[in-house]
């Protein structure tokens, strides 16, 4: 099983920081952060496998969800869905 996904860039001038963990068969949640420099989380997004905790190819399921979250959630900042947060916040 793949622990998470962990990836820094920078965006409108900001250094951000993506990160996507699993939490587990015990707390099948996958959560994805993106954080801003200084550590501030800025847009989220979590989503459950709890449906495919027994399922044969429950690893791979997790891994595509995984792949899916993060990518969908930077798409949405790259459309511009979070820019008022990154400048709210802008230190």
């Amino acid at each position: 099983m793949e622990i998470g996904f962990n990836q820094n860039f920078k965006y409108k001038g900001v250094v951000c920081h993506v990160q996507t963990e699993d939490g587990g068969v015990n707390n099948p949640v996958i959560t994805t952060h993106i954080f801003k420099d200084g550590g501030t989380i800025f847009a989220s997004r979590r989503a459950s496998y709890a449906d495919a905790v027994n399922a044969t190819d429950r690893d791979e399921q997790v891994k595509r969800m995984m792949r899916e979250q993060t990518i969908a959630l930077l798409k949405d900042l790259k459309a511009g869905k979070f820019d008022h947060l990154i400048e709210r916040n802008k230190e």
